[in-house]
């Protein structure tokens, strides 16, 4: 009994046990991050008062705040299966990489824009060159940079090394968008929370946000899976579980 999760952790790196265990889970991880996101957004937009200092223009950290802290624990997951690729060459860890890349990018996407959307009342700029907004704005090119890499070289093995190794090299960055406010004068805010102290904001405020991040996490696990997954089956076209999968994708 004491084996079974290192034993279940090395059925999943077997690509017709992942495509199974990916499909079963991807439905209730979609229905979870829709009912967090409707109890969060209810939360941060109906019930949470208005901020005294910044007006209703706060609110839009329900959805900001979630996206930037996904941008840069997507990139982290994302070297974490880097290594896995590099070292033991399996391809769930692979696609994992790289799905793990798509969906981070559109979280940094988000990021971005409804960072400039919260700048232009509260700094009264869509835009500045600040170190928390600069390093962000590096994150996405990193993401792009990846994934314009990988596709291409058409070999898919020196495919997978070649951006695994960019990626890893790109890790420097993710501290540098978190440390950036403790580090340099910067406009941006710092951290509402923090595991030293109390949290800065009302409590109500706080579960929204908490609300809309635990939404994100599991709309991230459903994207990343759902991507892996067939993505894996393209890789794996000519087995038998792949072409009942594609069979059954078109029924």
């Amino acid at each position: 009994m004491a084996n079974w999760y290192p034993n279940f952790l090395l059925r999943l790196a077997s690509p017709p046990v992942f495509f199974q265990v990916a499909g079963r889970l991807i439905p209730w991880f979609f229905v979870l991050a829709s009912v967090l996101a409707v109890a969060g957004l209810v939360t941060g937009y109906v019930i949470a008062p208005t901020d005294m200092q910044q007006g209703d223009a706060y609110r839009i950290i329900y959805l900001h705040v979630p996206a930037a802290w996904m941008s840069m624990f997507l990139y982290l997951v994302g070297a974490v299966y880097a290594v896995i690729a590099l070292v033991f060459r399996t391809q769930v860890a692979a696609v994992m990489m790289r799905a793990t890349w798509q969906t981070g990018a559109w979280f940094t996407v988000a990021a971005l824009v409804t960072g400039a959307l919260w700048g232009r009342p509260t700094w009264g700029a869509y835009w500045v060159w600040d170190a928390r907004l600069t390093s962000e704005l590096v994150l996405l090119f990193l993401y792009l940079g990846v994934m314009a890499l990988a596709g291409a070289i058409e070999d898919e093995d020196k495919s997978d090394r070649a951006a695994a190794t960019l990626a890893l090299l790109g890790v420097v960055n993710v501290p540098i968008i978190y440390y950036s406010v403790r580090w340099w004068n910067t406009l941006h805010q710092g951290s509402s929370i923090n595991f030293t102290k109390a949290p800065s904001m009302a409590a109500i405020m706080l579960t929204g946000m908490l609300l809309m991040a635990l939404a994100a996490w599991c709309y991230a696990i459903a994207t990343v899976l759902s991507r892996a997954r067939w993505m894996l089956v393209e890789r794996r076209a000519g087995a038998k579980w792949a072409r009942m999968a594609l069979q059954g994708l078109e029924k």
